[in-house]
């Protein structure tokens, strides 16, 4: 890829169209290359030159985002990040978007657009530049085997362990993810038999989008899988993900886990914080806990991960073959925080062991 950035706008606002071509464009390194209106008019642009990153709206006229995302991945991957409404309709179109290879979400509202997207530049400009820097061929790679889906009585009894399980939970696996981390956990997490220990994560994703992340996520995988709740238990057999937009903490009461959802400032440039979860870990958890941490941009989760392996917890940094951005895990690295780097497909089996 060229040092400067090309950037394709699709979207059928002419206010987003207008407001991210503004923002995009006065950034040094780079330049967008054109702004359509939909997927077809896009393509026509794109048989000119070719972009090294998309952003793009996933509810348009003529061919919808999701449609268009697929035709691209299967033709010529290239780095998408998706632009959705913070709506639920939206939020559940944008995680089949992820599914399909988008990197990353950029949320916006449905009022006060123009304001809210230059308020957010700066979180913009960073989801395009890691969408640069990401290689989105691990997208497409074949997924890890999925579990069985959940019959009806699975889903009946969702949330309830087995009462020898509930009473102690010695264990804990806390993992940290950003770009491309919702590929990434749906292959560590669909590859886990229930009896699994328990497992806190935050994946870096918007407000509105974790619920239905968790939602899909538990018709996936042989575990259960929510949306944490403030106080809510960690046991085996369960995966609580943070919500977007609050920060997740593990705390412990006698022999129990529990997670405390709170509000607060953002740390690292993101709430959830993978080092606040962490830290908590190190505290609470100590050498019985396991530290993952995965693909991402920045350093989010890095000092955390190195606290929990001073605390005397194992910890696990994905391979920069495997990361879509070799970031996060880079830095663990550098910072002497990581006992083993693993590729994503043994990570599974590391969480069991």
């Amino acid at each position: 890829m060229t040092a400067e950035i090309r950037v394709l706008v699709v979207d059928d606002s002419a206010v987003v169209r207008q407001v991210m071509t503004e923002i995009l464009g006065r950034e040094p390194g780079i330049r967008v290359i054109g702004a359509a209106p939909d997927p077809l008019f896009a393509l026509e642009r794109m048989r000119k030159e070719w972009p090294d990153v998309i952003t793009l709206d996933v509810e348009m006229p003529r061919m919808d985002g999701v449609t268009f995302l697929r035709k691209i991945m299967a033709e010529r991957p290239t780095p998408v990040v998706i632009c959705s409404s913070l709506t639920q309709a939206g939020a559940e179109t944008t995680m089949q978007a992820l599914a399909a290879g988008a990197v990353s979400i950029i949320a916006k509202p449905t009022i006060g657009l123009k304001d809210f997207l230059r308020e957010s530049s700066n979180d913009v400009v960073a989801a395009v530049r890691a969408a640069a820097a990401s290689k989105v061929r691990n997208l497409a790679a074949a997924p890890a085997a999925r579990a069985p889906a959940k019959s009806a009585a699975d889903a009946a009894v969702a949330g309830t362990a087995p009462q020898a399980m509930a009473k102690t939970t010695e264990s804990i696996v806390a993992i940290g993810t950003s770009t491309g981390g919702t590929q990434a956990l749906e292959a560590v997490l669909t590859a886990l038999p229930p009896t699994a220990p328990g497992i806190v994560v935050v994946q870096h994703m918007p407000e509105k989008f974790t619920a239905s992340f968790a939602e899909r996520l538990n018709g996936l995988c042989e575990i259960d899988v929510f949306e944490a709740r403030d106080g809510q238990r960690v046991v085996p057999g369960r995966a609580l993900i943070a919500p977007g937009g609050k920060h997740m903490l593990l705390r412990r009461s006698g022999a129990q886990y529990h997670v405390e959802v709170v509000d607060g400032p953002v740390v690292n440039r993101h709430r959830p914080s993978v080092d606040v979860l962490f830290r908590s870990v190190a505290k609470y958890a100590g050498r019985n806990a396991l530290g993952v941490i995965m693909t991402g941009m920045g350093d989010d989760g890095a000092r955390g991960l190195k606290e929990m392996h001073d605390a005397g917890a194992r910890t696990i940094a994905q391979d920069e073959e495997t990361c879509v951005v070799y970031g996060m895990p880079k830095e663990a690295v550098k910072i002497g925080a990581v006992d083993r780097s693993l590729p994503l497909e043994r990570i599974a089996a590391a969480l069991v062991q």
